[in-house]
């Protein structure tokens, strides 16, 4: 028998060898599929492949309202497909589609014909002048690289040439010399990036190119638009694979008035003004440098009614030594400030070494002192002549007013505050790279959806502290449910009407709408209840004292303790803590430029936070000396108050920054600013308020409460 079963054990091993072996087998013999993330698979070009161009949303700076390409009377192929886009991409208001413009690979060409316009109406050519006036700029992607028009300037401080990127390029300028010289960027951003001895300035705060002096009416001058494109597209080459990857997309803006001999030839058009001696670009000079050429040989094309308007292209390679990798890098550097973010680091540490000192003062020393004794006291004479925080014990964790609206600030603040870390640790890791277009924001909508689990639970652990038996679980955790991403849909919904009036591309189609709506009633309110359900069903946390029946008389407050001023004062070290940084985000969500340094911003938002919480804990320990113990609603506004200067600071840099000065779009900005006020105010007011409940916690469950 003994036999008989090693036998069998035998048999099975051998058996479970040859299925492991046959499994292997398989797996070798199936076809192998690999991911890769957004944006990081690269594509390898062969020679005289096809390759087209694609069309964005054009943008403004000042007036921050994105509209569709093929709005404005631009060459349209005769089916315009739009590329698949994600819910991010619909709300930022990027709208790709395919164009008429295409290339192949390492075949250079000179001023290809893309089409010649109708004849401009009258309303076209308004339409035209505007988008001119208001420096709208035209969005071209090329293998998911945004066009660029690259700057060239002098860095005074180095004493070095040096370049930078501004993404798009001008639809057209009005009566500026320079730029009817053909040069390819605006005199004005080039004398913004002189300035770059200034650390704010370096950082490309205007964003695009800007109209310094006075402004004039539409009427008033001469408007011009860039009808023909000098693209450059720089390669990087592999010689064994016989392939290319495209690591850059430059653009040069021209405007020029197209001539051509005879009647116009759609199949076959032959255009006088694009002849060797006489191309609208640019000419070479012995240096081997471009310059633009004379106005007078190559007139601008003007915008007027009945104009009939020639758009052409160039298209050059030149090799790069840039690895497909690193390809995203100029666009980076379009708001070079790296030094001036460590030093965001170094000033939110030196804060936060600051509070912490004094944290550890009270902790170490003053709490110390103070709980040896209490303790100490023999006698119930002794324990009436101290004063200080232990003489309000029994009124420490009393319920304060509007409970149910602090249960439910607190939930949302940490249900915003779990969706800012896992977007931040994603963007961290790489997985929101810039080539994905909305997927921050996609991202940031999904998690918060996902975190409102934690807005149930904080929610309802906080309701469990002042009802013990839970029995209002479900109102707490329908409001929790709907209260504030109602508050910001409402918002989101009147603003996007007020974009569908201007026909705007920023305005969120219903579909889009509709996905908001799924995300909200079936993932956020189920994962709501779920939390509440998880809170109200533990038991309530336990308190080191009991409450006494009847309330302690609060004495009179110096002035320098009272809630406005406490909440005033508290607000200003975490808000210095993140002003530097704020500065960069506002750039980045205003000035459409690329904000990378996640890693920066992550660190200074746990400085930030920690800031928050010892903030409260400095300020509801002096309170609580002062015999005040209404510290539940304080302990909120001591550090949420930092919400307020992040709203004062967005409306200086408006009116400092921005030259938006139409009523939407200021509107538009106010509004978006003041949700994410809000937003910040509940995730710092939340951090307060727990950072507190434990300090009060641990510092009562240290003395004897007769």
């Amino acid at each position: 028998g003994l036999r008989r079963g090693a036998s069998t054990v035998a048999m099975a091993s051998r058996a479970a060898k040859l299925a492991v072996l046959a499994l292997a087998l398989a797996l070798v013999a199936m076809p192998a599929r690999a991911f890769y993330l957004p944006g990081v698979a690269p594509q390898d070009f062969a020679p005289d492949d096809l390759v087209n161009f694609k069309v964005n949303s054009l943008t403004s700076d000042k007036t921050a309202l994105p509209v569709e390409y093929y709005k404005l009377p631009f060459c349209q192929p005769p089916r315009i497909r739009s590329s698949a886009e994600n819910l991010g991409e619909v709300l930022r208001g990027d709208r790709i589609f395919n164009s008429l413009y295409q290339m192949q690979t390492k075949l250079d060409e000179t001023c290809k014909v893309v089409c010649r316009g109708a004849p401009l109406t009258k309303a076209q050519a308004q339409m035209l002048k505007k988008f001119i006036d208001d420096e709208y700029r035209v969005n071209m992607i090329l293998d998911n690289l945004p066009a660029a028009v690259r700057v060239d300037y002098f860095d005074e401080d180095s004493e070095t040439h040096k370049s930078l990127y501004e993404r798009g390029f001008p639809v057209g300028f009005k009566d500026d010399e320079s730029q009817i010289a053909g040069s390819a960027v605006p005199g004005a951003l080039e004398k913004k990036f002189v300035k770059a001895a200034s650390w704010f300035a370096s950082k490309g705060v205007k964003g695009g190119s800007k109209s310094f002096g006075k402004k004039k009416r539409l009427d008033d001058g001469t408007f011009f638009v860039n009808n023909h494109l000098r693209f450059t597209v720089l390669l990087h080459s592999d010689v064994d694979a016989k392939s290319s990857r495209i690591v850059g997309f430059e653009v040069a803006p021209v405007s020029v008035r197209h001539d051509f001999n005879g009647a116009w030839n759609e199949l076959d058009p032959k255009l006088s003004s694009c002849s060797a001696l006489n191309h609208p670009s640019v000419v070479f000079e012995d240096s081997g440098k471009t310059k633009p050429r004379d106005p007078k040989t190559v007139p601008p094309q003007k915008v007027e009614e009945g104009a009939s308007i020639v758009f052409t292209y160039d298209v050059a390679f030149r090799e790069s030594p840039v690895k497909w990798a690193s390809r995203w890098d100029v666009y980076l550097q379009m708001a070079d400030g790296k030094g001036v973010h460590w030093f965001s680091v170094v000033n939110s540490c030196l804060v936060v070494l600051f509070l912490s000192a004094m944290v550890a003062m009270i902790l170490v020393r003053l709490l110390k002192r103070d709980i040896s004794k209490y303790n100490a006291l023999e006698t119930i004479e002794e324990a009436q002549e101290e004063s200080g925080w232990k003489l309000v014990h029994g009124d420490v964790f009393r319920a304060p007013a509007h409970a149910t609206s602090l249960a439910l600030l607190v939930g949302t603040g940490t249900q915003l505050l779990f969706m800012t870390f896992v977007v931040m640790v994603f963007a961290v890791l790489g997985f929101l790279s810039p080539a994905n277009r909305g997927g921050l924001m996609t991202a940031a909508l999904t998690l918060f959806a996902v975190a409102g689990f934690f807005n149930g639970y904080f929610s309802a652990r906080v309701m469990k502290l002042f009802a013990s038996n839970g029995a209002e679980w479900k109102q707490n955790a329908t409001r929790a449910a709907f209260f504030s991403p109602g508050v910001a849909f409402a918002v989101f919904f009147l603003l996007n009407l007020l974009c569908w009036e201007e026909r705007s591309a920023g305005a969120a189609p219903f579909t889009a709408l509709l996905s908001i709506c799924a995300l909200w009633f079936l993932v956020n309110v189920p994962l709501v209840f779920l939390g509440a359900y998880v809170g109200q069903a533990r038991a309530a946390p336990e308190l080191p004292v009991r409450t006494n029946k009847i309330p302690r008389r609060v004495p009179p407050q110096p002035w320098y303790m009272r809630g406005s001023f406490t909440a005033l004062a508290g607000g200003v070290l975490p808000f210095a803590a993140v002003f530097i940084e704020l500065f960069f985000i506002l750039s980045s969500m205003w000035h459409h430029q690329v904000y990378y340094v996640f890693g920066i911003l992550f660190l200074v938002l746990c400085i930030a936070l920690v800031t928050c919480a010892e903030v409260a804990i400095v300020l509801c320990y002096f309170q609580l000396c002062s015999e005040d113990y209404e510290w539940w609603w304080r302990a909120c506004l001591n550090s949420g108050s930092s919400a307020l200067y992040v709203f004062m600071y967005s409306a200086w840099y408006f009116f400092a920054n921005l030259e938006i000065s139409r009523a939407i779009p200021s509107i538009m900005y106010f509004a978006y600013m003041a949700l994410v006020s809000a937003g910040f105010a509940a995730v710092t007011a939340s951090v307060g308020f727990l950072a507190c409940f434990a300090f009060c916690r641990a510092i009562y469950g240290s003395v004897k409460i007769d």
